[in-house]
């Protein structure tokens, strides 16, 4: 038998394997239950248009009186943090004894549009902290930030000192121009002000697939090539369908805050440089005196670590601590490195603090 013969039945072989995988897998699909994401019980404890505010019910003894409020990013949904029974970041907050609520921004309408930073950060933000101070008769409470959520928080708390016990951010974007940001550098020359006068709010399948674009190949084709190799296997699977929910689970984002956080935040770096504003106040990091802790992921590709890392140099706390995770975006909420290592390190960080 010659070279070529012998590569050709090895091709043959592959296809024949592939084949057989798929079959099996279309079959396992096929009986996949209701894709269910959101795992730790909760309750609403304050509603305000689109957004609820909802705390969490404890599943062990309290171990810390001051409660800790969630912050996420307008994009996507926030059951990110809550995935699934041992993949949710909630669920071992939780179990670390911290009393968590978390704001749910919900499905933005076209009314909404004219929704501003303001609104968000002196509005929502400003009383749900409110509903949580009244509720734990608390009169400072800590914000953990995820992402952009982040960045609110950052805006928060410099404006709100009184309010705030201690800042955690994670993943949060404060640099907007470091060499490695792609998402910043795929921003820099667009006119903002045109796209948001087009189209009021911005869809969010749109700004999803400008995500995924950024790592075409191992987010769009990749991936579901090596799918195959795991359809067999029915909690892998629904593993995957319940991030492929959350991926394609994409608000629209409110035209006018858009505008505000690409121009100000994206194009002219205001975090750093301390010429964001909102509604009529200049946010100034130095104003942030309490503790913060900054959490950043070595292989993030949304939020670069030099990004994130920058933060030490923009606040005026005396009490400023960083931890890298070795991963990646999404699994620092995820992955079962993350389970073992964010929750426990944000709760003895707070406990030294409250």
């Amino acid at each position: 038998m010659n070279p070529f013969q012998m590569n050709a039945m090895d091709i043959v072989g592959e296809i024949n394997e592939f084949n057989s995988k798929l079959a099996q897998g279309l079959k396992t699909l096929s009986e996949l239950d209701e894709i269910d994401v959101g795992v730790s019980e909760k309750e609403a404890v304050y509603k305000e248009d689109n957004l609820v505010l909802y705390h969490f019910k404890p599943r062990v003894k309290q171990k810390n009186a001051v409660p800790l409020l969630v912050v996420y990013a307008l994009v996507n949904r926030p059951y990110m943090a809550d995935l699934q029974d041992g993949r949710s970041m909630i669920q071992g907050l939780l179990d670390e004894g911290l009393d968590v609520y978390l704001i749910d921004w919900g499905y933005p309408q076209s009314v909404d549009k004219y929704l501003t930073l303001d609104d968000y950060i002196n509005g929502y933000i400003d009383r749900c902290v409110d509903v949580v101070r009244e509720t734990s008769n608390q009169q400072k409470i800590n914000l953990l930030g995820i992402c952009q959520g982040g960045c609110f928080s950052l805006c928060y708390t410099a404006l709100h000192q009184d309010k705030v016990k201690n800042l955690v951010t994670t993943v949060t974007p404060v640099d907007f121009h470091t060499k490695h940001d792609l998402l910043s550098h795929m921003v820099q020359k667009i006119d903002i002000d045109q796209v948001v006068d087009t189209m009021g709010n911005i869809p969010g399948e749109m700004l999803n697939w400008t995500f995924l674009t950024l790592k075409p190949y191992s987010l769009m084709g990749q991936k579901y090539v090596d799918l195959v190799d795991i359809l067999d296997d029915k909690d892998k699977a629904l593993n995957f369908m319940r991030m492929e929910k959350w991926i394609f689970d994409s608000p629209d984002q409110v035209g006018e805050t858009y505008r505000e956080f690409i121009k100000q935040f994206y194009q002219q770096n205001g975090l750093v440089k301390g010429t964001v504003k909102v509604g009529e106040q200049i946010i100034d990091l130095q104003n942030i005196k309490n503790p913060v802790l900054n959490i950043y992921a070595k292989d993030d590709h949304l939020v670069p670590p030099d990004s994130s890392k920058a933060l030490e140099g923009c606040v005026g706390t005396d009490d400023y601590q960083s931890l890298e995770f070795p991963g990646g975006h999404i699994g620092i909420y995820v992955s079962g490195k993350a389970q073992k290592m964010i929750p426990p390190s944000v709760s003895q960080w707070l406990g030294e603090r409250c």
